[in-house]
């Protein structure tokens, strides 16, 4: 995967995550909980692309 790539989808992923916590009504501390959700998960798919972590399930996008 390119750089070009993961640089776009952690674009894609942070603007998203922006409009759900700007336009949705949602509690805070379900915000808070998705936040961290969406945050875990982008750092796991990170290490996974770079190889630091394996035996996770491959995504891939083409």
């Amino acid at each position: 995967m390119s750089l070009l790539s993961i640089v776009i989808v952690l674009v894609v992923v942070g603007v998203l995550l922006w409009l759900i916590n700007t336009y949705i009504p949602m509690a805070g501390s379900i915000k808070t909980i998705l936040n961290i959700v969406v945050i875990i998960a982008v750092i796991l798919w990170l290490l996974s692309v770079f190889g630091i972590v394996t035996g996770l399930p491959q995504i891939k996008l083409k």
